[in-house]
């Protein structure tokens, strides 16, 4: 079905490659159109309730963008080509399920834009991660400017973007650019642990609780705030609400149906 991902579930989670090794799983233009389309059938899936986005083999999670396409990029192709690249990464975000980007080897430009789109990043003892366009002449054009920062702060993400050197993973962990460091050869299966306890959990709530704090990088506090009452007052119509409430009185284990 797809020529550079690898696309697949396992119950509730579905896991998905980037896979170019050869070329240290560089996004091309082709890549990105196969990424929406896996995004459209995680979409279509109920039974789906985490995504979680890796790379193939141990060099890199995703080293940036395909160097020859870049080379061919114009004023006009820049602009379009960023823009698709921001509205594939933005529907990653806004899915209703949590995302885990796991992260080995290199993480840069495009790749750590791809990754700071998932909701959670677990990341490799080793893993690099950096957004090094500045020295191409360039400057990050998938979100980097716009995530990082909310992430990592103003003044880590002025670093970085302005100096283009990569972080690793301990410094990356100590700014909040990543959840978790673990073991490399552990990775895929720690993001398939928390992928378990986030499908555990009710997935009205999950989604409600992400998409309120999305809002924190939208608005002002009273609008995160009013939007978080709304949200609060939706997820207490639901039946999981009374299920967990009443399991807890009643000292048993929760069943969840996700209504």
């Amino acid at each position: 079905m797809f020529q550079n991902i690898l696309y697949e579930t396992d119950g509730p989670t579905a896991v998905l490659t980037v896979s170019r090794p050869d070329k240290m799983n560089a996004v091309d233009n082709a890549t990105v159109e196969e990424l929406d389309q896996a995004l459209a059938a995680v979409e279509k899936d109920p039974n789906v309730r985490v995504l979680i986005l890796t790379g193939a083999g141990d060099k890199a999670f995703v080293a940036g963008a395909d160097i020859k396409e870049l080379n061919r990029r114009d004023l006009i192709s820049g602009r379009a080509e960023t823009r698709r690249r921001q509205e594939v990464y933005t529907r990653i975000e806004q899915l209703e399920i949590p995302s885990i980007a796991a992260v080995k080897g290199w993480a840069l430009g495009t790749g750590l834009e791809l990754a700071m789109a998932c909701t959670l990043r677990l990341a490799a003892e080793g893993a690099k991660l950096g957004q090094p366009e500045v020295k191409l002449g360039i400057i990050p054009g998938a979100g980097g400017t716009q995530r990082l920062p909310r992430l990592v702060g103003m003044g880590r993400a002025m670093e970085m973007v302005l100096t283009g050197e990569p972080v690793d993973a301990v410094r990356a962990y100590e700014m909040g650019l990543v959840n978790r460091v673990v073991p490399a050869e552990s990775l895929l299966d720690e993001a398939k642990k928390l992928a378990a306890v986030l499908a555990s959990r009710p997935k009205l709530a999950v989604q409600y609780g992400k998409e309120a704090v999305l809002r924190f990088a939208e608005g002002s506090l009273a609008e995160g705030l009013a939007h978080e009452s709304y949200l609060h007052a939706l997820s207490c119509g639901s039946e999981d609400k009374r299920e967990g409430v009443a399991a807890f009185l009643e000292k048993r284990k929760p069943n969840f149906t996700g209504k």
